[in-house]
Formats: structure tokens, C-alpha cells, sequence
């Protein structure tokens, strides 16, 4: 392939076109008049202008890529390429116009591309005279920047372009992995399910938006808190994602929380309209540690293990008297698994207990149950600082923040592999190529251990009734084999 067609020249479409000129291919652009035409050029020439300014690309190298690309608003000068791509917006019955014209344009032999992320393919492929030519070559944005790229075969495919597609992406520069025609392909459908329980956590008083975008980012580890990220990719996208996804599997998992769906109709987009989870200005709020003060000299500890060892040697550090107990303690911490009331109502001041959990090696979850007295809680936040820890306050409920969010995550991956669908390396890929994630879910999931997942996941089910969070059938199978791999 050596001429290589781009429909739609917004961020994305322009991007597409970059990249297949940094790699030496001929580019011709499409938009649909010339005011559209002439903001793709204009992202083009800021894409390469920043590149060139931050040194990495030559000025000279520049003036070429630049060289390769021809836009137009007419289409028929797309007869001859070898590949179109389309990235017009995710609207099902725009596509299919498209990719009509683009059938009776194009050459036989042109294989039609569509970077949808979650529409389906077979649909566009049937509404041409050549399905079996028919792809989902799925860029993630910016496309210059991002390796990787998912590409999408369907029951029609030829036998072997998905993997000349793969060829291509690969010269491109990219890291493909190859997937069946499924809603949100990989990487969206496991991002979309975990973002949607991030804003169903929210509603239902879990936590608060920023306490779960904390314990995500600094006690999980990922790049960004779920709630930024659903501002920065546009909340409305999420929730067409989302309802393309439910389409599909029919699970209360991927049905837009209806926080997302009412803030979708308020029209809080977020950052592309200024306001989203997180408003147009911040709201001021009292300081760590504001409201009714409480002396503690004394703390007690329920509980054994890594966790009460650590919180007792640091609390003895900071000159806190610890005691293994209750008896006139101040507070008592319980480092015990929720739910903590069991544990309170057990005490004899049980408006003084707070539960503990340590995540990673930056935050606590503090675990408030309908006991705790609200000086004790803001007390106990106070100490997790004092101990260079970050609080991230949150109801008495299995898996609490963290775990609550992460483990249903690594159960759909599971259920994805279990499924046939993609393989473990290409999930892992994914999920990090893709989202940007540390580590991919299977290694996640060795690093968390299988039986500890599948555990927490149990508790999960358990409390919430949640099919979604019944572990996976293949992940029972492994940890009742001993397995601790779960790629043997």
C-alpha cells in the first residue's frame, strides 16, 4: 500500500494522516468543504510545527511529510488508493453513507478502513459491495503520539488482511493487536465499564469525586483519576460508548450511570465545554482537618498483619501512644476487612472507630460506617497526614474504593480471554499501549495474586449482587488448580 486515503480531517482524521506520511506514504485528505479543509490543515501544520519546535522532527523532514499530503473536498479523487480510512463522527448512519460512496469510488481492490472505537464493523462492512475488504483500524488519540492500534476483523474479512493490516501498522510505527468485530473492541470496553462504576460509586456516596480520583491515581497507580479522564475524552462520548456497549452485552455494568446520563443533557461535556465532573472554577473548601477538634493521645488497634504493624510503628514514630485494644483508646483504628461496623458494634465506643486500609505506598482509605462520629473521622484524616499518607474518605462497603473499582476491571479482562476474544498479551497490550496504564490487567493480576482476586471479587458479589462482579469462571478454574500464572 502507497496511497493511503483519509475521510474527515478533524484532531483525529489529521492525526491518521500524519502518521501515514511520517511513513513515507502518499496521503490524500477529505473533508466535506473548505472550511473544514482548511482547519485540518491548520491541525496538520500545528502537529508538525510543535513537533519540529520540541525537536523532533527536522524542519526539512517536516516540509516532506507536509509534501505528502493533498486535501480536498472531493472524494472521487480517492479512486485510486490503495487504503481509505474514515474518521467522521461516531454516527452509525453517517458511516454507512460514507462507506457506500466510498464502494462505488474506489478501486476493487481498496481496502475500506474505519476508525471507529465502538461501532460495529460488519454493519459498514454489509453496506458495501466488498466486505470482505472491509477493517476497523482503531487509532488512539493524538495518533502521532499513541503506538497503539486495534485492528478489527469481522466474520466477512478476507482471510489474511487482518494481518496485512497489522503489517501496515507496524510500519507505521504502531503496535497493533488484531480483534474480532465486539462493542469498545478491547481497550474501550474494558475502560468504559470501569469509568461507568467510577461515576455509579459516586452517585450512590462511596466516595467523593475527588477522594476516588486520588485513590485511583496515587494509590493505583494509573496516570489519571476516573474522573478526569472522563472530562479530558468528553463525557457525551462516554456515554454513546457506552450505550453502543450496553447495546450489545445487555449488562447493568456498561448502562450509563444515570449521573453520567444527566450531566450529558446539561450539556457538561467536560473540558470541550468547559464544565464536566469537575466545574468551570474550583470551589473553595475548608482546609484538611477544618470543624470540631478532638485530643488523641491515646489509639487503639484492631487488627493484625502487614498493615497494623506499619500503622503502629508510624503512629509511635509521630509520639502516639498505641495499644493493642480499645480500652479508653481516643480512636481505634480497625485494620480489618469491611464491613468495620461489625467490628464497631462489637466496642463499647464505637463512634470512635474508623477503619484503616493502606494502599499502594501514598494513600489510606479511611472507612466511615453510620457510627462514626464526624470529629473522629476528621481526626483520624488528620493522622493518616501526620503518617505522609493521603486520606481518601469512603462508606463501609466491600472492596471500598480501590479494589471496588480495580478487581471487576481484571474480572472482565479474564472474561474477555475466557471469551476467545483477544489473548492475555494482547489485552495487556491494550490496556497499556492504549490507556496508558502501568502495568495490563493479567499483570495486575499476578501482581494482586489470583486467589486475592478472586476473593475480593466474591465479597463484591456478595454485597452487591452484581453478576459482573461473580468472578469469571476461568479465573475459579486457575485459582482452584494452584495456578499462579495466569498465562500458564
Amino acid at each position: 500500500m502507497e496511497t493511503v486515503g483519509v475521510v474527515g480531517l478533524g484532531i483525529m482524521g489529521a492525526g491518521i494522516a500524519e502518521v501515514f506520511a511520517r511513513a513515507g506514504l502518499r496521503v490524500i485528505g477529505v473533508d466535506i468543504d473548505e472550511g473544514a479543509v482548511s482547519r485540518g490543515r491548520g491541525h496538520l501544520e500545528s502537529s508538525t510545527g510543535k513537533a519540529v519546535e520540541r525537536g523532533r522532527l527536522g524542519a526539512e523532514e517536516r516540509a516532506a511529510i507536509l509534501g505528502r499530503i493533498s486535501l480536498t473536498v472531493n472524494r472521487e479523487e480517492l479512486a485510486d488508493a490503495d487504503l481509505v480510512i474514515e474518521a467522521v463522527p461516531e454516527v452509525m448512519e453517517l458511516k454507512r453513507a460514507l462507506f457506500a460512496d466510498l464502494d462505488r469510488i474506489c478501486k476493487p481492490s481498496t481496502v475500506l478502513a474505519t476508525n471507529t472505537s465502538s461501532l460495529s464493523v460488519t454493519t459498514m462492512a454489509a453496506n458495501t459491495s466488498r466486505p470482505g475488504r472491509v477493517v476497523g483500524m482503531h487509532f488512539f488519540n493524538p495518533a502521532p503520539v499513541m503506538k497503539l492500534v486495534e485492528v478489527v476483523t469481522t466474520v466477512l474479512t478476507d482471510d489474511g488482511l487482518g494481518g496485512e493490516i497489522a503489517e501496515l501498522a507496524t510500519r507505521l510505527g504502531k503496535t497493533p493487536i488484531v480483534v474480532g468485530d465486539r462493542a469498545g473492541f478491547v481497550a474501550n470496553r474494558l475502560l468504559l465499564g470501569y469509568l461507568n462504576q467510577a461515576s455509579r460509586m459516586l452517585e450512590e456516596g462511596v466516595a467523593s469525586r475527588d477522594a476516588i480520583d486520588t485513590a485511583m491515581r496515587a494509590g493505583a497507580g494509573l496516570p489519571m483519576g476516573p474522573f478526569q479522564l472522563l472530562d479530558l475524552i468528553g463525557l457525551d462520548t462516554a456515554y454513546e460508548i457506552c450505550e453502543v456497549l450496553f447495546y450489545e452485552t445487555k449488562d447493568r455494568r456498561h448502562a450509563p450511570s444515570p449521573l453520567l446520563r444527566e450531566l450529558v443533557t446539561a450539556g457538561m461535556h467536560g473540558r470541550k465545554s468547559g464544565q464536566g465532573f469537575h466545574p468551570r472554577t474550583a470551589t473553595p473548601t475548608a482546609p484538611p482537618g477544618a470543624g470540631p477538634k478532638v485530643a488523641v493521645t491515646t489509639i487503639g488497634l484492631v487488627g493484625d498483619g502487614p498493615d497494623a504493624d506499619l500503622l503502629r510503628e508510624r503512629l509511635d514514630t509521630a509520639g502516639f501512644k498505641t495499644t493493642d485494644g480499645h480500652q479508653d483508646a481516643d480512636v481505634v483504628l480497625a485494620v480489618t476487612a469491611p464491613p468495620v461496623v461489625d467490628v464497631a458494634v462489637r466496642l463499647p465506643n464505637p463512634e470512635r472507630v474508623v477503619g484503616v486500609r493502606l494502599v499502594g505506598a501514598e494513600v489510606a482509605e479511611v472507612v466511615l460506617t453510620v457510627l462514626t462520629a464526624p470529629e473522629i473521622a476528621t481526626v483520624v484524616q488528620d493522622l493518616i497526614r501526620v503518617m505522609g499518607r493521603t486520606p481518601v474518605a469512603c462508606a463501609d462497603r466491600a472492596g471500598l474504593v480501590v479494589n471496588a473499582l480495580l478487581l471487576p476491571y481484571l474480572n472482565d479482562a479474564v472474561r474477555m480471554v475466557e471469551s476467545g476474544y483477544a489473548s492475555f498479551a494482547d489485552v495487556d497490550t491494550a490496556m497499556k499501549l492504549g490507556c496508558g496504564y502501568p502495568l495490563g490487567p493479567f499483570e495486575m493480576l499476578e501482581a494482586f495474586g489470583l486467589e486475592t482476586v478472586r476473593d475480593g471479587l466474591r465479597a463484591l458479589y456478595a454485597e452487591y449482587r452484581e453478576p459482573s462482579f461473580a468472578p469469571a469462571p476461568l479465573l475459579e478454574r486457575l485459582v482452584a488448580a494452584g495456578m499462579k500464572d495466569v498465562k500458564q
